[in-house]
Formats: C-alpha cells, sequence, structure tokens
C-alpha cells in the first residue's frame, strides 16, 4: 500500500529586500520559509541567541567552575545516537579546552544498561569515581538514575532537550530550553546545541574570574560536532541552529573538522569541499549512529575524540562496516514489516496508527523500520522488539506525522492505563517507550484509542511542498549550485524542490532498483534520476515530477541532473 500525495505549492510572500549576490531563484525560496533579510537566511555566528535565558544556567557554570577549580573528575554520559555522542564529544573536548583535567566519558551500551543514566550505569561507574556527572543529551526523565548518583555522594548537572515529564528529576542543576518557564527563545536546539551553550557561559564564567588566559580559547572549534550532532536529531533549523550548523559546515568544508569527522567524510566517499547538511544527514550521521544501534556508541565515541588520522580512520573503517551490517538488518526488518502491514490491510484500508511487533528484531533499528513505513504510508507507526534477546520487556521507537504529537499522545494513554508503560519519552515527531511484552496488546488497543480521537482525514492525507516551477533558463549549474550552497536545508526549513510536466524521451533501469530518465521540457533535454523508483513499469511517455536540481558531479562540467522524489502520470 503507497500512500496517495496531495501537492502543495509553498505561498512565497513579501520577498524582502536583498544583497545584489543573492540570484531572484533563492530570494524567493527563502521569501516562502519566512526569511525576508540575509541574516535571516543565512545567519553568522554574530546573530547566535545569548545563553542567559536558559534556566539553572548559573547554577550549571557553578557547578562546573567549581568542579574545575577543584581539579574534581568530572564524567560526561552521553547517549546512543548521532547527537548524544556529538554531544559527549563537545563535552569532553571543550571541558578540557577550559582548564578540566579529569575529564572521562561514559555511554550507555542499549543491550546492556538500557536508555540513559539508569541505575545499572550509575553501579558501573562508581569504579570511576566520579565527582560530578554531565549528562548530555537525556537526564529529563532518567529519575531513578540519578537518584541513585545522588545516593553516592557525586553531583549531577543535567543538560537535555527532550521534554521533561510531570516532575524533574532530582539533579543540581538542569539545563534544557524545553522545561517549563524557561525563557530561552529557541526550543528547537539538540542535545549538542545545549552543551554548547553551557560551555559558551562556562567560559564567559571563568574569564570574568581571571581563570582563563586570554586570548581565551575559541570554543567554535567545536562546531563541526554541533553541526553533525544537530542536523542528524533532526531537530528545526531556526535561525539559530542555522548559525551553528553553517558555521560547522564551515569548518568541515575548509578541512578543520576533527579527525574522526574528516574520517567519516572520506570513507562515505564524500566531497568535504561541498559537504551539505544532506551529506550529513545521509552519509556521516548513519555511521556514527550505527555503533549505537548494533555494538557500542563508545566506538563512536572514540571516533570523534580521536586525535591522530590514522587511528581516526581504523575507527571510522570499522564503523562503515557496521552500518553496512545495520543497513542489511534494517532491509529485512522494513521488508517483515511491510509484509506485516500487508496482512493489516488485506481489505485495503488501514488502522490510523500501526504497533508492529517481531520477537527477531533488533531494538537498535526498530527506529528506522518506524521511521521507512511513516514516510511510505503516512500514518504514526511505532515498531516493538525485545529489548534484549528472550526478554519480556519490550523497546519501541514511534515516529509520527505533523498535527499528532506523539509523546504527548503516550503521555495521554499512561494517564489513562498507567500500569501500561514502563517509560517513555520523546518529541511531537519521535519517541521511545518501553513495555511489558504480555502489556502489548492492551496498549495497541489504547493507542489506537487515543489516535481514532485525534487523527482527521486530513492529517492522514500526505501533502508535497514545491517552490513551484523552474523557469527554462534556471535549469543551470550555477542555479543548482546556488541552491546546493544556499543552505543548510532541513527539518523547519526545507531543502528547495520544484515541479513541472516532462516528456520522457527514454529511460533505463541501474542499480537494479533506480530509474533514470532522459526528458524533454520546453525543448530542452534533462537528465533525471529517481532513487528507488524501479516498480517493474515503464513511466509514462509524459510525467509530472516534484525534483531537486543538483550539480551532475559524475558527468562533470555544466552538467546538472533532476533528483526526483514524486512522479505521476500527467
Amino acid at each position: 500500500m503507497i500512500r496517495t500525495v496531495a501537492l502543495r505549492r509553498r505561498e512565497c510572500g513579501e520577498i524582502g529586500e536583498w544583497p545584489a549576490h543573492v540570484p531572484p531563484l533563492l530570494r524567493r525560496i527563502y521569501a516562502a520559509r519566512g526569511a525576508t533579510r540575509i541574516e535571516l537566511a543565512q545567519p553568522r555566528l554574530a546573530h547566535l541567541l545569548p545563553p542567559d535565558g536558559l534556566l539553572d544556567l548559573d547554577a550549571a557554570v557553578a557547578l562546573l567552575g567549581d568542579a574545575i577549580e577543584r581539579d574534581a573528575h568530572i564524567v560526561v554520559v552521553g547517549d546512543f545516537d548521532c547527537d548524544g555522542a556529538t554531544a559527549c564529544a563537545v563535552g569532553v573536548r571543550g571541558l578540557r579546552m577550559l582548564g578540566a583535567r579529569r575529564v572521562s566519558h561514559a555511554v550507555p551500551n542499549r543491550m546492556v544498561h538500557g536508555y540513559g543514566l539508569s541505575p545499572p550505569l550509575v553501579d558501573e561507574l562508581a569504579a570511576l569515581e566520579p565527582d560530578l556527572l554531565v549528562t548530555v543529551d537525556h537526564g529529563i526523565a532518567c529519575h531513578a538514575g540519578i537518584a541513585a548518583a545522588k545516593a553516592r555522594g557525586w553531583r549531577v548537572l543535567v543538560t537535555d532537550h527532550h521534554l521533561p515529564g510531570p516532575t524533574l528529576p532530582p539533579a543540581d542543576a538542569i539545563v534544557n530550553p524545553n522545561r517549563p518557564g524557561d525563557a530561552f527563545p529557541s526550543k528547537a536546539m539538540a542535545g549538542v546545541g545545549v552543551m554548547f551553550y553551557v560551555l559558551l557561559a562556562l567560559r564567559r564564567h571563568l574569564r570574568e574570574r581571571g581563570r582563563l588566559p586570554e586570548p581565551a580559547p575559541d570554543l567554535a572549534a567545536l562546531l563541526d560536532l554541533v553541526a553533525v550532532g544537530t542536523i542528524a536529531d533532526l531537530v528545526p533549523l531556526d535561525t539559530n541552529n542555522r548559525a551553528l550548523v553553517s558555521a560547522g559546515l564551515r569548518r568541515l568544508r575548509a578541512g578543520q573538522g576533527c579527525a574522526g569527522l574528516r574520517a567519516l567524510i572520506e570513507v562515505s566517499r564524500r566531497d568535504a569541499v561541498v559537504l551539505t547538511a544532506a551529506d550529513i544527514g545521509y552519509a556521516i550521521a548513519p555511521r556514527l549512529n550505527a555503533a549505537g544501534r548494533l555494538e557500542d556508541m563508545s566506538l563512536g565515541i572514540a571516533c570523534l575524540l580521536a586525535e591522530d588520522m590514522a587511528q581516526a580512520r581504523d575507527i571510522a573503517q570499522t564503523l562503515d562496516e557496521i552500518n553496512a551490517e545495520r543497513r542489511a538488518v534494517q532491509q529485512q526488518m522494513t521488508e517483515e514489516a511491510e509484509a506485516a502491514v500487508a496482512r493489516i490491510a488485506l481489505d485495503g484500508t488501514l488502522p490510523p496508527v500501526l504497533c508492529l511487533y517481531d520477537p527477531e528484531w533488533h531494538p537498535g533499528v526498530v527506529g528506522l523500520v518506524a521511521s521507512k513505513l511513516k514516510e511510505r504510508l503516512h500514518r504514526p507507526v511505532i515498531a516493538f522488539a525485545p529489548a534484549e534477546p528472550a526478554a519480556s520487556s519490550l523497546r519501541g521507537s514511534a515516529r509520527s506525522i505533523p498535527g499528532f504529537h506523539i509523546r504527548d499522545a503516550l503521555a495521554t494513554v499512561a494517564a489513562a492505563r498507567a500500569e501500561l508503560l514502563e517509560r517513555f519519552g520523546g518529541h511531537a515527531m519521535a519517541a521511545g517507550l518501553s513495555l511489558r511484552s504480555d502489556a502489548l496488546a492492551a496498549f495497541r488497543a489504547a493507542f489506537e484509542e487515543c489516535a481514532a480521537r485525534l487523527l482527521t482525514p486530513e492529517l492522514l492525507q500526505a501533502e508535497l511542498h514545491s517552490d513551484g516551477e523552474l523557469a527554462l533558463d534556471e535549469f543551470t549549474r550555477g542555479h543548482a549550485e546556488c541552491l546546493r550552497d544556499g543552505g543548510p536545508w532541513g527539518m523547519g526549513f526545507p531543502e528547495p524542490q520544484f515541479d513541472g510536466v516532462f516528456e520522457v524521451l527514454g529511460w533505463r533501469v541501474v542499480g537494479g532498483r533506480h530509474l533514470r530518465m532522459e526528458l524533454a521540457c520546453g525543448g530542452r533535454r534533462l537528465d533525471a534520476i529517481e532513487f528507488g523508483g524501479w516498480s517493474g513499469t515503464a513511466p509514462p511517455a509524459r510525467v509530472r515530477l516534484v525534483f531537486r536540481l543538483e550539480p551532475d558531479d559524475w558527468r562533470g562540467g555544466d552538467a546538472v541532473q533532476l533528483v526526483v522524489v514524486h512522479r505521476e502520470p500527467a
């Protein structure tokens, strides 16, 4: 079953005032995203929001400053996804830059410790004899783990961005822009961005007290990591996040990234000089995430902390191999999930939400399966797997669609049936949860009942947004490059895509799955590629396409290609 798609063209609105070097096409695209001047469209570090609105920031800085002064042992506790790994690396590198001499790091193993700072992880950390724990990209839901750490006499600083529950954990300080009452204007920062902001405030604190040499350490050296974690976590790229990501991309394009990221760019066969947010999202981040999904994210963090390029390349090669294994596991699980959906939809209809489970699935990959099916079917999907082989507890990963807040829906279920969910947390579009295997049927029924009240037919209608048609003189290499470099594009600031009707002059299948077409429009011949587009049926003579315009680096010169996002008969 394939979703139906309604094509919507974005409204351009007021164009605004622009410098002469910004081409009209890019001005129109920026305006359609609400950016009517250059500092909104291409924000710089000078436009960053100050950290002062973050709640508990003074307490967090005092904890860190005191630990540095006392030469206390600081342990940065990461998470097993890309945001958590980059945030951990930013924390370790940044604290050392600011004078901390005793900094270690730790990360939970998904299969051993479960999520975040859990009591089992606290027991394991005792061997390190920490004085201060700093959680990154988690902690806001780790009540039991933080209580266990406090019982041992350790201090705990939580840095997180996930939505809190009704109560906060008993940490010494909690920095999270999504806390109730927090006045920080941007609620879209990833975990790595929150940790970077804490370091900015700590540097200011130490400078004011004369405890840093002049010139003070340049924390901009960490922005390559901030960019990767922010893009990977799919947070909205508001103006503040785009300033952070843009600066990080500039460092990576200039070859100034850390050794680990440079090695990952190499092993993924990307060109650092023209690296884009899409390259990070589709090539760099998956290789880091693969370690946390199938193995142990400590390997990914080791790559990001490597100082020697040869060592970084060795680790990046291992991550590449793990990622290849992850792709194979994901493909098998996705095919099994699609077969399960086909059985559910024997009458041609699907429920508004899907809860899928297979006892052989891997808990580190269910989020990717849920995401793939959510995109294909345009409805919320939760995929479950055993927390560990033969375990009685299940771990689920949920992905949602616009208009259906998945974490709030889980909170509604938990409020009505508190016995069903062991724990949950997340965002509007993605969440994680744990429950007993014998509670799955009751949870599915309660979740479907909740969704039936909230999901309307309009929300279940997939929409594909276009920036309209391109003029014939805009199908050029220059325009393709300005679109590529005009970002960063991502969640909340979508990459430009266009629509139009074309004649199909010829076509062929490449790689067994992809469809390459030769098109004609207004007397102009164009090449197009639709990845995964071969369905066994030849395309019609006339097609309506939604596409991205990209430089064709394979052919070089002035060549461009249309990367097809959606195809239908014209």
